[in-house]
C-alpha cells in the first residue's frame, strides 16, 4: 500500500515519533511547538496556531500583505485563532515536502516572533502615574 503524504513527511523530515499507517491527520511536535498536518482532497496542509488573542488579529493582518511576496505561508483566522497555513500536493516528491515543511516552519518562527514582540509592547508600557502635592 502507498504510503500518505503525511506519512511520507515523517520519513523526510526524519520524524523521530511514529505516524500511523495510511494517517489522514498528524499533529507533529516541532521546537515545542504543534504543526498539524492534514489531507485533505489532493493538498497536504500544514498549520499551527500562532494565539487565540483575537484582538492581536488587526496588527498581525498588517504584516500579511508584505509576508505574501516572500512566503507561501497564509495568515487565517478561524475558530477564534490566528493561524498559519502552507499547502502543497500530495504527490509532491519527499525533496518537495521537505522543502514545504522547511519554509513553513521558517515562517512559522518569524510570525511567533511577531506575536511574542506585541505581548512584549503591551507589557512595557508604564502604568499612568498620580503625583499628588
Amino acid at each position: 500500500m502507498a504510503k500518505t503524504a503525511i506519512e511520507r513527511l515523517a520519513k523526510a523530515i526524519e520524524y523521530p515519533d511514529r505516524i500511523p499507517e495510511r494517517s489522514l491527520m498528524a499533529v507533529l511536535r516541532v521546537d515545542g511547538a504543534e504543526v498539524s498536518a492534514a489531507i485533505t482532497g489532493d493538498r497536504l496542509v500544514l498549520s499551527q496556531r500562532l494565539t487565540g488573542e483575537a484582538d492581536k488579529l488587526p496588527a498581525l493582518a498588517g504584516y500579511a500583505a508584505g509576508r505574501m511576496l516572500r512566503e507561501e505561508a497564509v495568515l487565517a483566522y478561524g475558530d477564534g485563532a490566528v493561524f498559519l497555513w502552507q499547502d502543497a500536493s500530495a504527490d509532491a516528491s519527499e525533496q518537495a515536502l521537505v522543502r514545504l515543511f522547511e519554509s513553513f516552519m521558517d515562517s512559522c518562527d518569524w510570525w511567533r516572533a511577531r506575536v511574542d514582540a506585541s505581548r512584549a509592547e503591551e507589557k512595557t508600557e508604564f502604568p499612568e502615574m498620580m503625583i499628588r502635592p
